[in-house]
């Protein structure tokens, strides 16, 4: 595995001026799911640079951690690989994941919340974000492209940024994401979180809070099992939420 490097010069992808405002917000992949946040952290960025779109708009230009290789920028429905190493160096863990779906301003999946509820033999709960702040759901495909199996979490890992601040799950959101785990897994459909074989794929969602009135622009997954290492930030990709032009 690279170690960490400096992330290529240059703006990132912009921003489609068909960035969905309003209550519910959505960015769609042609064949969509969903998403979430908890704690920050800060990332440095390049100057903002102004572009004309429907009048008032703009695309920043992004990058990952201070000091952490940049390894892509794909796009809201791209695959893209992690290659995560294991005690095994010969055969890392590996896996393709794509992200699906990103669900900001809405309520969990009454689905979710239901099997939970029903599980524990305890009336259904409607969590509701911190004051001031919005949970956005973020939906996942990740296929096992490596040679044995390997389970994949999203704590630690990923972080949901809105430019140069990086919101992380919380032990909460976290809890959250493990119900839509075992709601999938007792639909047939299990996650990386209870091991795919090769060849293998499911679901796997985040869930992170976000203040109210903003939407998120990117996401960052290091590829690796921590965010940071003994010698700094590990690389990863930043995925471009752009809007795909579905509704």
């Amino acid at each position: 595995m690279k170690g960490p490097g400096t992330p290529p010069k240059g703006p990132f992808d912009e921003l489609s001026c068909q960035y969905l405002r309003g209550p519910r917000r959505r960015l769609r992949a042609p064949h969509g799911h969903r998403l979430r946040g908890g704690h920050l952290v800060r990332y440095d960025v390049e100057p903002r640079q102004r572009r004309t779109c429907g009048g008032d708009d703009h695309r920043p230009g992004r990058r990952g951690p201070p000091g952490a290789e940049v390894l892509g920028r794909p796009a809201v429905g791209e695959p893209f690989k992690l290659t995560i190493g294991s005690s095994d160096e010969a055969r890392p863990d590996e896996f393709e994941i794509t992200v699906e779906d990103v669900t900001c301003g809405e309520p969990l999946d009454p689905k979710v919340l239901a099997h939970t509820a029903d599980s524990m033999g305890e009336p259904t709960q409607n969590p509701t974000p911190e004051s001031g702040k919005q949970f956005c759901v973020v939906a996942m495909e990740v296929l096992n492209v490596g040679k044995s199996e390997a389970n994949w979490f999203v704590d630690d890992t990923v972080t949901l940024n809105i430019d140069d601040t990086a919101y992380s799950q919380s032990q909460t959101d976290a809890a959250y994401a493990g119900e839509y785990a075992d709601y999938w897994s007792d639909q047939g459909e299990s996650g990386p979180s209870y091991g795919l074989n090769p060849g293998s794929k499911g679901p796997a969602h985040a869930i992170f809070q976000i203040p109210e009135a903003d939407e998120p622009t990117t996401l960052w997954f290091a590829s690796s099992d921590w965010l940071e290492g003994p010698t700094g930030p590990e690389p990863g990709y930043l995925v471009q939420l752009r809007d795909t032009g579905r509704s």
